[in-house]
């Protein structure tokens, strides 16, 4: 099931790149992020009152908040410089860059979650970089 999640969130990005470069045009990019996390605070708190979930929040404890907050300044971050590159920039030529996230994740686990990095991860690390500067150059 969760590969159909997955799927989703990759047609979802897709979707977001072109209407955020259409609907960029004009609008100063950080407005244009301050309106989005606006948009997405409300999906995803209806999501939790929708699922009945609100009771979980007292059951956190305080290392996720910790995370989850740094992950939320990480997404801001992400965001502001994102609808930054797509406002100066061609979508066909940020997204591939902006893509190179899934290189750095890999990385990333190995090192602070000590996931397996296998040749094939090696080979998919680097078909992705050759991919991305294919792409850009």
């Amino acid at each position: 099931m969760w590969v159909v999640f997955a799927l989703l969130s990759a047609i979802f990005a897709a979707l977001t790149s072109i209407l955020a470069k259409i609907g960029i045009d004009g609008v100063n990019s950080n407005l244009a992020t301050a309106i989005r996390t606006v948009v997405v605070v409300i999906l995803a708190w209806g999501m939790v009152f929708l699922t009945h979930t609100l009771s979980g929040l007292t059951e956190i404890s305080r290392k996720s908040w910790i995370f989850l907050i740094l992950s939320g300044i990480a997404t801001g971050a992400s965001w502001l410089c994102y609808y930054r590159a797509l406002q100066m920039g061609d979508a066909s030529k940020v997204v591939p860059i902006d893509k190179l996230s899934v290189v750095i994740t890999l990385v990333l686990a190995f090192v602070f979650l000590h996931e397996q990095f296998t040749a094939k991860s090696l080979a998919g690390c680097v078909l992705i970089g050759a991919g991305t500067l294919l792409m850009v150059l």
